[in-house]
């Protein structure tokens, strides 16, 4: 089972008081970024219900999400091994099995892909591909052994971006599935978790480094990056930031520990509280051709409670 967020927060605060405050050594090297400050409430409150109940805490664990566009609302179910496809009237359509699914995304060519293997005693991971109109989907193997993965992101020529939570550089595999190893080594995050392209941009949250950075990364030049911000204002304050997205000119990265959906300028770095009152969040996306869902840009998290929320930006 995944329970090792659930875990994390205590374990990387004991380690570091332990050895020293140090953050990993990647981000101590990154560019400078606006000063973790206490992050206030933003000025209007997002709404938040719930879209699907859950079940037991961190048994029911969703983590992860997408929207193919065409109606339905796929869900990574990383406990029980499965991709579920939800209707906008939360009715469960279809699932599938995948092993550890994580990262899920929709490609330019329309097909839908997912991390496999998300898991710490995975033995391998890596891409899988399925057919968001099939019936009973079936998933395929796009590339394998890439161990220890969380996000994924793809951009408009199909390369595909993998996170990796205790691992330095964020890989990108080619649309043929080969490894490109030079990007990788330039793009030197330690710890990235959600990913998110916008333009020629990629935006990266770091789940493993206390002052709880968001980062940009050029995609034409990822030895170029830089930090949009940093949300924590100590040790004690590290926020766990998962997965992250993109909304009317904003990110909203989940923080995990703190059950909070934060909104980040990304030009200027200044942050605030959008909602709160979450269980354990892992990732949101903005709902696109879901029903009615999309006509005010809803945004959709999963949890490790299991649960699916809706929640309506003011």
């Amino acid at each position: 089972m995944r329970m090792r967020k659930v875990f994390f927060a205590a374990g990387l605060v004991s380690a570091l008081l332990a050895g020293g405050s140090q953050v990993p050594a990647a981000a101590a090297g990154a560019p400078a970024a606006p000063a973790g400050a206490a992050l206030g409430s933003c000025e209007q409150q997002a709404g938040v219900e719930v879209f699907r109940k859950g079940g037991i805490p961190v048994l029911d664990w969703r983590e992860n999400l997408e929207f193919d566009g065409r109606g339905t609302l796929w869900v990574a179910h990383i406990v029980k091994n499965r991709v579920e496809g939800y209707a906008p009237d939360g009715t469960l359509k279809t699932s599938f099995p995948v092993s550890g699914p994580g990262g899920l995304r929709r490609g330019p060519d329309g097909m839908m892909y997912v991390n496999y293997g998300v898991s710490p005693l995975a033995t391998d991971g890596g891409i899988m591909r399925f057919d968001p109109a099939a019936a009973t989907p079936k998933p395929e193997k796009v590339v394998g052994g890439i161990r220890g993965i969380n996000g994924l992101a793809v951009d408009a020529a199909g390369n595909f971006y993998l996170s990796r939570e205790l691992a330095t550089g964020i890989v990108k595999v080619r649309p043929d599935g080969t490894k490109d190893e030079e990007w990788t080594r330039a793009a030197d995050v330690f710890g990235a978790n959600g990913l998110e392209i916008v333009g020629d941009q990629l935006y990266a949250s770091a789940i493993t480094d206390t002052s709880s950075p968001v980062y940009r990364i050029p995609l034409n030049d990822p030895a170029r990056r830089t930090t949009v911000t940093r949300l924590s204002r100590n040790l004690l304050d590290i926020k766990l930031l998962d997965d992250l997205t993109y909304v009317d000119g904003s990110l909203v990265v989940a923080s995990f520990r703190d059950g909070q959906l934060i909104r980040v300028d990304p030009d200027t770095g200044r942050s605030c509280v959008l909602a709160s009152g979450l269980h354990m969040p892992s990732s949101v996306r903005v709902a696109r051709g879901f029903g009615e869902h999309s006509a005010r840009h809803a945004l959709f998290v999963v949890e490790a409670s299991g649960r699916i929320l809706k929640v309506t930006l003011p």
